[in-house]
């Protein structure tokens, strides 16, 4: 028992390596119960130079506690434990795109969880760190479901129903009327906190305009980055200071975070403040608009939306739909994406920018030309470079139904997962059309990521949730775009991406509809590759990559509802 005392204490001290020392080498075997070895396991994931090898010592720790004792405290725990050890030991091997170890402990993982459902749904924990699992394995239904149930069982905190809105966005089923009444049973949930412990909005004296953005996901390579891009690279220093918030740990920073910080006057990281020392400090720079890059996304902060952190609070770019959140004063959108008799549906005040809601800062790579691939190989290669979370069964039937009606057709997607891959090969299987698909691996090098629109004659939209990065990507390279047309602001991007390009044909109003177009289009290869030159001849100077005049429209905006 004094022992026991004195390996709390080491862990209470994080004193980590000489608490795994003692359990391993001095404490006898007939001391190290269950509560230790878990302990033992925690402290392993809890070293500051964790390695690979660490997890999987800790993953053994936790299996043998949780494999010996049944429907207990300290089982339930160290089943926990081993779920979010084995993601996270997915996580590192994803970097080497070697995840086998992962793939055989998650499988334990679901078999125990499906033995144990009903007493495992009762733990939001323990079910939050299952649908870890899930979204690794890219099984955005059991997703849904899980989040679902938490919510049935009202045994969720804020953060669950973020997410179970989030995921909502990739199924057809829920109506723009069930995100508003999810998203205002989100509102209730957040904290309201005691103006006592808050510093009061200041309002800035200065004639130049004070924006902050908020947002977690300012690192390499993320869709944000590259339309916030357009923003600060052209603003007027003259008449505009910029803050950025950066809402992940400073450790997660990298490259494209210092280039940002070096082109706005303050950037500052409030992953580590508490909800009230968040507040305070953004109210503390006098900002006159915060605008979210969030909302219900990434690590979301809406509970600092909800305290107000400045005058006029914005929702754009990182989450295209509503909030729910009173405080949420405006949403920014495009005559495209919100219609005038749907505007009751969103909590926020829509702004319509002139033409669209956001706009690439291009591609920093050189443009050349390419034909479309039809033309020397006789049959036609449609593409997809979406995030296989959005390739749902309704996308993959139509999908099939369009490679089954055109003959030697064919369709590359492309993947950093190889599970997710299994899971959609064995689909597109069942659908008897898989030889006609190539599955290309994720490329490190964002050059031979964008030749790889060289190959393809066609981009395949997802929907509802449709592309957008992707889509960029594709028309910069003078790739056309098949999107289908939507009912609420995400799933109309693709529509207002191809208005913008004046190329309205492009969107389908139906499965029937997007099928009949691919075949027409795989008929008529001079149309396709006049789509082609277009595209790329007028991408450039369209509104989807003209920069300095999304900037000027943007700011005339803000400029117009500063209080």
């Amino acid at each position: 028992m004094e022992k026991n005392v004195d390996l709390l204490s080491l862990f209470k001290k994080k004193k980590y390596s000489e608490l795994i020392y003692i359990i391993e080498y001095e404490l006898p075997d007939s001391q190290k119960n269950l509560s230790i070895i878990n302990l033992l396991g925690v402290s392993r994931l809890l070293q500051k130079e964790r390695t690979g090898k660490d997890l999987l010592l800790a993953i053994e720790n936790f299996k043998t506690v949780y494999s010996k004792e049944k429907n207990s405290e300290i089982s339930s725990k160290a089943f926990r434990n081993f779920v979010n050890a084995s993601a996270d030991l997915y996580d590192l091997e994803k970097k080497d795109y070697n995840s086998e170890k992962a793939f055989y402990y998650f499988n334990q993982a679901l078999d125990a969880f499906s033995k144990q459902e009903d007493y495992f749904l009762n733990d939001e924990l323990t079910t939050l760190s299952i649908i870890r699992i899930y979204k690794r394995l890219a099984d955005i239904k059991k997703v849904k479901y899980y989040l679902g149930e938490l919510i049935k069982r009202n045994n969720f905190r804020h953060s669950t129903i973020c997410s179970y809105i989030y995921h909502n966005l990739f199924f057809k089923n829920w109506t723009q009327e069930q995100f508003l009444e999810h998203s205002r049973i989100l509102e209730r949930n957040l904290p309201r906190y005691a103006d006592s412990s808050l510093v009061p909005i200041r309002f800035n004296e200065s004639d130049k305009l004070q924006i902050g953005f908020l947002s977690s996901d300012i690192k390499t390579k993320h869709s944000v980055t590259y339309f916030l891009k357009t923003i600060t690279d052209n603003f007027d220093k003259s008449k505009t200071n910029i803050n950025l918030y950066f809402n992940h740990k400073k450790s997660q920073g990298d490259n494209t975070t210092e280039e940002f910080k070096g082109s706005v006057d303050k950037a500052v990281y409030i992953d580590h403040l508490s909800d009230e020392e968040a507040i305070n400090l953004i109210r503390e720079d006098k900002n006159d608009i915060l605008i979210d890059l969030m909302g219900v996304t990434s690590k979301s902060r809406l509970s600092l939306i909800k305290n107000r952190v400045a005058p006029v609070q914005i929702l754009w770019c990182g989450y295209c739909n509503t909030t729910g959140i009173q405080e949420m004063d405006y949403i920014l959108a495009d005559k495209n994406l919100i219609f005038e008799n749907e505007k009751n549906l969103y909590t926020e005040k829509i702004i319509y920018l002139p033409k669209i809601w956001n706009c690439h800062s291009g591609i920093n790579l050189e443009r050349n030309f390419t034909d479309s691939p039809i033309k020397k190989n006789d049959y036609i290669t449609f593409g997809s470079f979406n995030n296989f979370s959005k390739i749902n069964d309704t996308v993959i039937n139509t999908w099939s139904k369009i490679i089954k009606s055109i003959k030697n057709s064919r369709l590359i997607l492309k993947t950093s997962n190889l599970k997710s891959q299994t899971l959609l090969m064995e689909k597109f299987k069942k659908e008897k059309v898989l030889d006609s698909i190539e599955f290309v691996s994720y490329k490190k090098n964002f050059k031979d990521h964008m030749n790889l629109y060289k190959k393809i004659d066609l981009a395949l939209d997802t929907f509802p949730h449709t592309g957008v990065t992707t889509s960029f990507e594709a028309i910069w390279m003078g790739v056309p775009v098949l999107t289908m047309k939507g009912y609420n602001f995400h799933s109309r991007c693709g529509e207002s991406i191809n208005k913008n390009l004046d190329l309205d044909w492009l969107s389908a109003e139906n499965e029937s509809d997007y099928i009949l177009k691919a075949k027409i289009l795989s008929e008529k290869s001079e149309m396709l590759i006049k789509f082609r030159k277009s595209i790329y001849d007028k991408a450039i100077t369209s509104p989807l990559f003209d920069a300095k005049s999304f900037t000027l429209d943007f700011f005339k905006i803000l400029e117009s509802i500063k209080k």
